[in-house]
């Protein structure tokens, strides 16, 4: 920075914060110039080497861009109106950042005083502090709250700053509000820190001990951490301390006071800062810690002088010279024992368990314990017994009641009591025992960590006892624990340091709900409040716990109110016992008391928040409410009244070379287009192709969301940097970058954001648009929703928000990418397109916010239908045509929106010429979202006949070793291969126990190895199936990339909403397949089972829907009579060969002798076909067998009355045909009677006559036949010497007849029927020929033939009989049209 354009930075006052602060302005290049009060030492500002010192607020203030004044509220009007205030100083539009106690009235009334004296100041109040946190630590946080151009104005000061985190907090007066939120805490842990040590001390503890061991377990705070080593040697510096906590309690009481709000916790935390920093003894004043020492009776110096012993390194020796023990006996499975038991049950121990609860011992012995029905019958035989019941009367119960332990125990035995109990009870318990001199021997060892570090085995154990029974019992207590403190004093010495601990914990809990609660009612955002808090000394390990629990509103209890009822209980005991005064925690009892009493007990322990939110009415739970769908969308304003498409569509083509390149972080971004390529390599060769193609958009597949965020960003700036080479080769072309995200905001933003600027350079605006329609997913008031059923929940609540990888809090999307670029772009920086401005101001509106927009602004774009996003991509379109460049982070339905594209229903097979086939499809699952477990389970109902179901084991991939993997793959490989060749819906599908890592990076491990599990598996299916359905982004990438190594694809549409359909690209295993790619957020829950069912093979044709076709086809379909399976097989393969419809026929004879399983194997066959092939019953003159044929399951049926006369014809043939009509059959008769004989059946020349016209329209209309077989002089058998004549006249006009009736026209007797004539009769109408004696024949001339094997005869039947179907069925026209 030159010193020309170099900012001037002024400090007016200066604390240890500012001076940091204006460190980092020195560093950075401004001039600082600072004025302290002469009596205050502005030495270490100097010394930074260029700092300006100044005589005066107005001095410094001179010329000033930022002045950041340092404030008392009583001092406040001096200093800035005073002879020499800053005002007299003050340029225009220069920016202050008061850093003071005034309360926010005062506030608004020194900006209006501002504007009066100097017009366009900005004012700002600010909060400073040094960051503690891990994550933050060495860097300055600056909160600012103000006018939102105020706080962006200041924003462009401290953005780019070296250790300096400037956060924007709400309007003017929030910071100081969020500064008496961390005093309030600061206050209370300061009290409670003092009275937990001298409550130890008392107790005989070693204060040493106690803070070592408490620093690092769930009793800790910042305060603690820092203030106990002060006090143990009377640092002088702990007096000041105290005097400033008193001065900014006495603010926050006096805002409590303003807004009517109770602070029980700060009150008499209050009052004991005052006792302590102005106190007098003997007359003289007194320091606070001689005032504490008088007021608890203890000398807590002496006692930290005394001599001091490693607690680790005793637990260290204690575990190296333990007993070797095998037999444990276990009471008390609750939440943290269960865990405690099973996790000895893993270290190799064997271990019998008793619990009231039945249901937990099941639990438990499924595991492999032993289970018992009593204490008494657990205690037989066990060489340790641990206790860990909930408190003392259980323990009571448990050690001494009915059917109890301690008399069931061997002599030597060694108890273990783990509960959280009294250190008298300890004390007493230990005496009833040696009573009794049977050598039992017992150890005091509670335990802290909570209910997953119980089942790893890394709890907190604090433990005490006998030299003798810490022996016996090291190794047990060494696999229950990380952390191990062996604690002299004998028994209750550690359910000392337990009491203490208990005291910091549940006064941290109480605490943490007065200050949120406080801070709701300050109308401060919770959600924020916890943010700043986490960075800040008013921290605690109890506050970053549970405030979550209080935010969410979830009280699922890890820990109830009732136990600290207890454990606060303990203390309050105790401190009577020995006579100590315990204010504090005696308050934060009486708060869980007050929980319990009013119903939330057995709640988490965080809802003692409720507590306050009953009394005051506020409400510390952050979240957006969730809100009726349909509701919110009335309330809107109508759409914008014009369809923007069109124009659309022209705007984007005012450059033909202009093309919109999609940086998809998983397949599924293709949900909204089609007709549009996805490239899944990128090289620079790949990428020149495609942009000479000049597209109006193509994607390229990076799955990042797959990967870290580092590999993402760098696989993203490797696309970019071919992109740029791509582009230089093709003379014109330019192009716009979409990172299409997910629309439930999970993926690596803003890394690849970053990644793709710092290749192509900075970009006017980043564009955040996750709406999308078909997912369901509103952004309404910047607050992201996915719609459920008819709600809509903000996604910050969604399970999508909790993704082990991706997770994020905010809904609000302004706070989301606050949150997500860890404060770098504040909420207050982001810019906003809202629904309003889409909806009443148009495109145009749209072009004009965008243009307006600083470069490098973030903008979000709120939506709720199609129109609005087609309105925004118009408006973006005419604000690019200007010369905007933008980053678009979108959901799918920006695409097809910028590009114009206009949806269209849903792909089905037949849409790409899919046929039956002799495969079953693959469906992959890999999603663990809830909705996806869902849909599998919906899927698995629906399709339950069709469906064959194999379980990955997601232990045995990941977790297990390499030959239990291979075994594991082998086996889903051998039975998917099975079940497609057997035409079934084959799912695979991982195990839905979702097992999780440590950290987010330890979760992609284990993602990545059941996703490359599953491309194994689906590479090793060798089989072709009907479809793959790929479910969850990960998995469809990987499959289609590796799996099936397709480098390139075409999105060919929808096969849902919302669910992208592709055709793989040449190169690809199964080219031709469709790819069906199924979000894992995406549907209803029966929406996968949906997109099986529509793609599944097509249900067997019925004999109607083969007629209707080769009515409109101009062809015939033939009927061939079968007798047996290698009649059946013979027209089976023709058909298929010929890629013809056809129908297998039985005639009565033929069914006499074949049965029912004739029928069956035509069934059976037709309905594996790969063509559409339906069972016909032929000549049914029997109503006997006619009804029993009803029942056989055949496609349609010939009532043949056509020997009877016309009326009763009528009469016997209605009766039937609604029967059949009744079960969805068709129906065939004949009028008219033909001659010759048809297996065995003969009709005389005399008894054949032609079909009559007039009874013909008689007949059809009575019936209500489908198809009517004519005598136009057709035969039944061979035709005579003379050849056929038939009387096509006649057939002209029964085809004018059933044309106009929709009735089929049926030619029976085609056996010896001229190619000619029977081309002529197809041509008059006919299209369904019977035929019979010629394939009959063809299989009796084989049997002539000499064979060696039957299998041979009957392949030699079958070849003979095929070929005649053949022949016929390319004679009828059918052959092509399957």
């Amino acid at each position: 920075m030159s010193s020309s354009s170099a900012p001037v930075v002024a400090f007016v006052g200066a604390d240890e914060p500012g001076l940091a602060v204006a460190a980092s302005f020195l560093r950075s290049g401004a001039i600082v110039r600072f004025y302290t009060d002469p009596q205050a030492d502005g030495s270490a500002l100097a010394e930074q080497g260029a700092g300006v010192r100044c005589g005066s607020p107005a001095e410094a203030a001179r010329d000033a861009a930022l002045v950041i004044a340092l404030s008392d509220a009583d001092e406040v009007d001096d200093l800035f109106f005073g002879a020499q205030g800053i005002v007299k100083g003050l340029c225009a539009e220069a920016v202050v950042l008061i850093r003071s106690t005034l309360a926010p009235s005062r506030l608004e009334k020194l900006e209006q005083k501002l504007a009066d004296e100097k017009k366009g100041i900005f004012l700002l109040d600010g909060y400073f502090f040094s960051a503690l946190s891990d994550e933050l630590k060495q860097n300055t946080v600056v909160v600012a709250s103000g006018r939102k151009d105020a706080a962006e104005r200041a924003g462009k000061f401290f953005s780019g700053l070296d250790k300096t985190i400037y956060f924007v907090e709400g309007e003017l007066g929030c910071s100081s509000k969020m500064r008496l939120v961390n005093d309030l805490l600061e206050s209370i842990h300061f009290v409670a820190s003092t009275e937990a040590m001298f409550l130890g001390v008392r107790a005989g503890i070693h204060p040493s001990i106690i803070y070592d061991i408490i620093s690092n377990a769930a009793g800790s705070s910042r305060i603690f951490v820092e203030v106990v080593p002060k006090l143990l040697i009377e640092d002088p510096l702990l007096t000041e301390s105290l005097k400033s906590l008193k001065k900014h309690a006495s603010y926050v009481m006096d805002m409590a006071k303003a807004v009517t709000f109770p602070l029980p916790l700060l009150s008499v935390a209050y009052q004991q800062l005052i006792h302590g920093s102005s106190a007098v003894i003997g007359g003289e004043s007194a320091s606070p810690l001689k005032v504490w020492e008088q007021l608890f009776g203890v000398n807590i110096i002496d006692a930290a002088n005394q001599q001091i012993y490693d607690t680790s390194k005793l637990a260290d020796q204690l575990v190296v010279a333990s007993k070797a023990v095998k037999r444990v006996g276990f009471i008390g499975l609750g939440a943290m024992g269960f865990g405690m038991a099973s996790h000895l049950l893993k270290s190799g121990f064997s271990v019998t368990a008793y619990d009231v609860y039945k249901p937990t011992l099941i639990r438990f012995a499924d595991l492999g314990g032993l289970t018992k029905d009593s204490p008494e019958q657990v205690s037989k035989d066990v060489e340790i017994l641990i206790i860990m019941v909930a408190n003392e009367v259980q323990a009571e119960s448990v050690l001494y009641g009915n059917a109890g332990a301690v008399p069931a125990l061997s002599a030597g035995t060694s108890i273990i009591l783990s509960s959280t109990v009294s250190p008298g009870f300890v004390t007493q318990l230990k005496k009833r025992l040696e009573a009794k001199c049977r050598e039992i021997k017992l150890v005091d060892a509670p335990v802290s960590g909570g209910v997953k570090r119980a089942a790893d085995g890394t709890l907190t154990v604090m433990a005490s006892g006998t030299d003798e029974a810490l022996h016996c019992t090291g190794r047990v207590l060494s696999a229950l624990s990380e952390k191990l403190y062996v604690i002299k004093g004998g028994c209750g010495a550690s359910s000392s340091v337990k009491m203490v601990n208990q005291l910091l914990a549940g006064v941290h809990i109480a605490s943490a709900a007065e200050a949120m609660a406080f801070g709701a009612r300050l109308n401060l955002r919770t959600r924020r409040v916890f943010e700043i808090i986490q960075h800040a000394r008013g921290y605690s390990w109890m506050f970053g716990n549970r405030v979550p629990h209080m935010l969410d509103n979830d009280y699922t209890p890890y820990s109830a109110v009732d136990i600290f009822v207890k454990d606060l209980g303990i203390v309050s005991r105790e401190s009577s016992n020995l006579r100590i005064p315990l204010h504090v925690s005696s308050v934060a009892h009486q708060l869980f008391v007050s929980g319990s009493s009013s119903g939330w007990g057995r709640r988490d322990d965080a809802a003692v928040v409720k507590v306050y939110e009953t009394l005051t009415g506020v409400k510390v739970e952050g979240m957006p409410p969730v809100l009726n769908k349909d509701d919110v969308l009335r309330s809107l304003p109508a759409e914008w009244p014009e369809v923007p498409m069109d124009d659309l569509v022209s705007s984007a083509s005012h450059d033909n070379k202009k093309v919109l390149v999609v940086l998809d972080d998983d397949p599924t971004g293709t949900q909204t287009v089609h007709d549009i390529e996805v490239l899944t390599e990128w090289p620079v060769e790949a990428l020149t192709e495609q942009f000479l193609k000049l597209p109006t958009c193509f994607f390229i597949l990076t799955n990042s969301r797959s990967m870290v965020a580092d590999k993402a960003a760098l696989l993203v700036k490797d696309i970019c940097k071919n992109l740029e080479a791509a582009a230089k080769t093709v003379p014109g072309i330019s192009y716009t970058v979409v990172l299409r995200g997910d629309s439930t905001l999970r993926g690596h933003f803003p890394e690849e954001a970053d990644a793709v600027v710092s290749v192509l350079g900075d970009m006017d605006a980043w564009i955040i648009c996750p709406f999308f329609l078909q997912g369901g997913r509103y952004t309404i008031d910047d607050i992201h929703y996915v719609a459920e059923s008819d709600r809509l929940v903000p996604a910050g609540e969604t399970e999508f928000a909790k993704d082990a990888s991706f997770g994020y809090t905010s809904s609000n999307l302004k706070q989301w990418v606050e949150e997500k670029t860890r404060g770098r772009i504040s909420a207050n920086q982001v810019s906003t397109i809202s629904i309003s401005l889409l909806r009443k101001e148009g495109p145009n509106a749209v072009c004009q916010h965008l243009c307006r927009l600083e470069k490098g602004s973030v903008c979000i774009v709120n939506a709720a239908s199609e129109r609005d996003m087609n309105v925004f991509a118009a408006g973006m379109i005419q604000a690019e045509l200007q010369g905007k460049r933008f980053l678009c982070r979108t959901a799918a339905s920006f695409v097809s929106a910028r590009i114009g594209i206009e949806p269209k229903p849903p792909i089905r097979p037949n849409d790409l010429g899919l046929k039956r086939t002799l495969a079953g499809g693959l469906i992959v699952v890999g999603s663990y979202v809830p909705k996806t477990t869902k849909q599998v389970d919906e899927l698995r109902s629906q399709c339950a006949q069709s469906l064959r179901v194999i379980e990955v084991s997601v232990e045995m991939v990941s977790l297990r070793s390499t030959e239990d993997r291979d075994q594991e793959i082998s086996r889903v490989v051998e039975l998917g291969n099975a079940y497609i060749r057997s035409r079934r819906h084959t799912l695979v599908v991982t195990s839905r126990q979702l097992i999780t890592g440590k950290t987010p990076e330890e979760s992609l491990e284990i993602n990545y190895k059941v996703s490359s599990a599953l491309v194994e598996i689906v590479r090793r299916i060798d089989t072709r199936p009907r479809y793959i359905l790929a479910k969850g982004g990960i998995t469809s990438s990987d499959l289609a990339t590796k799996a099936l190594e397709a480098r390139r694809a075409k999105v060919m549409g929808q096969a849902l909403a919302g669910v992208p359909l592709w055709q793989l690209g040449p190169e690809s295993r199964h080219p031709g397949v469709p790819y069906i790619v199924f979000p894992g957020n995406v549907g209803d829950n029966s929406a996968l089972a949906k997109v099986v069912q529509n793609w599944a093979c097509p249900p067997k044709s019925t004999t109607k829907e083969l007629l209707l076709n080769a009515e409109k086809g101009g062809y015939a379909i033939g009927a061939f009579n079968v007798y047996n399976l290698e009649g059946i097989e013979a027209v089976i393969a023709a058909a298929e060969a010929e890629e013809s419809p056809a129908i297998l026929q039985v005639h009565p004879s033929a069914l006499k002798q074949g049965g029912v399983p004739l029928v069956a194997c035509c069934i059976a066959a037709a309905e594996q076909a790969s063509v559409p092939i339906t069972v016909h019953y032929d000549h049914g003159t029997s109503k006997h067998d006619l009804l029993e044929a009803l029942e056989m399951g055949f496609d349609s049926i010939m009532v043949d009355g056509s020997h009877l006369p016309l009326g009763e014809n009528i009469l016997y043939t209605k009766d039937i045909s609604s029967l059949a009509h009744a079960k969805g059959i068709l129906v065939e008769a004949e009028l008219g009677r033909l001659s010759g004989t048809e297996d065995g059946l003969t009709v005389e020349e005399y008894e054949a006559r032609f079909t009559d016209i007039a009874q013909a329209e008689q007949f059809i209309d009575e019936t209500g036949i489908d198809a009517l077989a004519v005598c136009i002089g057709n035969v039944h058998g061979k035709y005579p010497p003379s050849g056929p004549n038939l009387r096509l006249d006649l057939l002209k006009d029964l085809r004018q007849l059933t044309m106009k009736k929709g009735v089929s026209l049926v030619l029976h007797g085609a056996s010896g029927l001229p190619h000619e004539l029977v081309k002529e009769c197809i041509d008059l109408g006919v299209r369904k020929f019977n035929v019979n004696t010629e394939v009959r024949n063809s299989y009796l001339e084989s049997l002539k033939k000499p064979e060696k094997d039957l299998i041979q005869v009957m392949e030699s039947a079958k070849e003979a009989m095929k070929a005649i179907v053949a022949e016929k069925i390319r004679l009828f026209g059918s052959a092509g049209k399957a």
